[in-house]
């Protein structure tokens, strides 16, 4: 049985560390995860740059503003990420906002995938270790809901374009092309339909 609470509090890291980790393994040639491969370490450093950019434009919807406001105390978002994720590099900016907005009501941690195998394969994607996950804890740790890896329609997108070609390059050029067409809207009208359901 997972203990979330624990992993939360022992092994969870806030925004600012999460960056920091990433920056200072890529300082040293590496990056989050067992594979430290010049494309990793390449997707790694263009993640640095999407996060970076993300952080600086996004702008939360006001229904998001608004409910955010009207929110539990004691809501925990863990989020599973990893430093090479292209997805993750495209969302979890809009995790740190919503957390700020949130006024202390949120506390957002994230911890390494690869670090928490048995986590991950608690929650996987169509038998899969896709990342980010996000995962909302009430006040006793028990998981009340989860979202990720990515916002419905583009993952059906993703499953549509992987049948057209099996080229990664390809694939990451579609999916990073269609991010910054949607400037997190989608992203945030899923985590608003998500905030919705918490009593």
């Amino acid at each position: 049985m997972i203990d979330y609470s624990n992993i939360f509090e022992t092994n969870g890291l806030n925004y600012s560390s999460y960056r920091r980790i990433i920056d200072d393994l890529l300082a040293n040639g590496k990056t989050t995860g067992p594979d430290d491969s010049e494309a990793m370490l390449h997707y790694s450093k263009m993640n640095v740059q999407r996060m970076s950019r993300v952080d600086k434009t996004v702008q939360l919807i006001p229904e998001l503003n608004e409910i955010v406001q009207l929110l539990p105390e004691d809501l925990r978002f863990l989020v599973i990420s990893e430093g090479w994720c292209g997805d993750a590099a495209q969302i979890v900016p809009v995790f740190n906002k919503l957390a700020e907005a949130s006024q202390g009501k949120i506390a957002l941690k994230f911890v390494l995938r690869d670090q928490h195998l048995e986590l991950i394969d608690a929650h996987l994607t169509n038998g899969g270790r896709a990342i980010p996950v996000l995962l909302v804890l009430d006040a006793e740790g028990k998981v009340v809901h989860q979202w990720g890896p990515r916002p419905a329609i583009l993952q059906g997108l993703l499953a549509e374009w992987k049948k057209e070609s099996s080229d990664m390059m390809l694939l990451a050029e579609r999916l990073h092309s269609w991010y910054a067409k949607d400037r997190t809207l989608t992203t945030q009208s899923e985590l608003l339909a998500l905030l919705k359901e918490i009593d």
